[in-house]
C-alpha cells in the first residue's frame, strides 16, 4: 500500500522534512533512488540531457563505490545528489546506532547535505539526529514505478495528473523500476517541456 499523492496530513505530521517546493514558478523537481547502476542511470541521464533537465539522485554509498564513474557524470553534467544510506536501511527496522553510522558510511561516498530515508521509513530519534546536518527529504508525488503490477501506462499518468508547480518527483534508477520508468521517463519530460515547465535539481540547505 503506498500514496501517490502525499496527503497534506502527513506532511503536517513531520513539517521540519521538505516534501515539495513551495513557488509559483512552472518549476519541478524530479528526483532518482537507489542508483547509480549501470544501465538505468546512463538511460536516465541521457533522457534529462534531452532536454536541458537537472535532477536530484539519492545515491546509495555501495551503488557509488561499485559504479564511480557513473556518480561522477551525474555531478559532472550539472544534477544534485542526496545520501539514501549506505545499504538501504529500513529506519524502522534497524536499530538508531547501526542506522545513523550506515548514513555516516555512505557520507564519505557522497558529499551532501541531501538526505531521503529508503521506503521514506524514519524514526523521529533518527531524524532529530540527521537533521543537524542535512535536509531530509520526502515527496509531493510518488510515482509507484518499482510497483511491478502496475502498468507503465498507469504510472504516467499517476505522475501527470498529481504533479504540480514545486512538485517533488520520485523515480528509481533501478532494475526493478525499469519498465515503468522508462516508459514514463521521456514522456514526462516532454509533456510538461511543452507545458513550459523546468526540471530544477534541488538546492535545499
Amino acid at each position: 500500500m503506498y500514496l501517490i499523492k502525499t496527503p497534506w496530513w502527513l506532511r503536517a505530521l513531520y513539517p521540519s522534512f521538505i516534501w515539495k517546493i513551495n513557488t509559483n514558478q512552472k518549476v519541478l523537481y524530479l528526483t532518482f533512488d537507489d542508483g547509480p547502476h549501470a544501465t538505468e542511470t546512463p538511460f536516465v541521464l541521457d533522457q534529462l540531457k534531452r532536454y536541458d533537465a537537472k535532477a536530484t539522485f539519492f545515491c546509495i554509498g555501495n551503488n557509488v563505490v561499485q559504479h564511480p564513474n557513473i556518480y561522477d557524470r551525474i555531478l559532472a553534467e550539472g544534477h544534485a545528489v542526496g545520501n539514501h544510506t549506505f545499504n538501504h536501511l529500513n529506519g524502522w527496522k534497524t536499530k538508531d546506532e547501526e542506522y545513523i553510522n550506515d548514513i555516516d558510511k555512505a557520507a564519505k561516498e557522497i558529499d551532501s547535505t541531501l538526505f531521503r530515508p529508503p521506503y521514506g521509513r524514519i524514526t523521529r530519534f533518527q531524524s532529530s539526529v540527521i537533521s543537524r546536518q542535512s535536509s531530509i527529504i520526502m515527496w509531493d508525488v510518488l510515482s509507484g514505478d518499482f510497483d511491478t503490477d502496475l502498468q507503465p501506462q498507469r504510472c504516467l499518468a499517476n505522475v501527470l495528473y498529481h504533479s504540480k508547480k514545486g512538485s517533488i518527483i520520485v523515480f528509481h534508477d533501478s532494475s526493478k523500476a525499469w519498465e515503468r520508468m522508462s516508459y514514463c521517463l521521456p514522456r514526462l519530460l516532454e509533456h510538461f517541456t511543452q507545458e513550459g515547465y523546468q526540471f530544477k535539481a534541488l538546492s535545499v540547505q
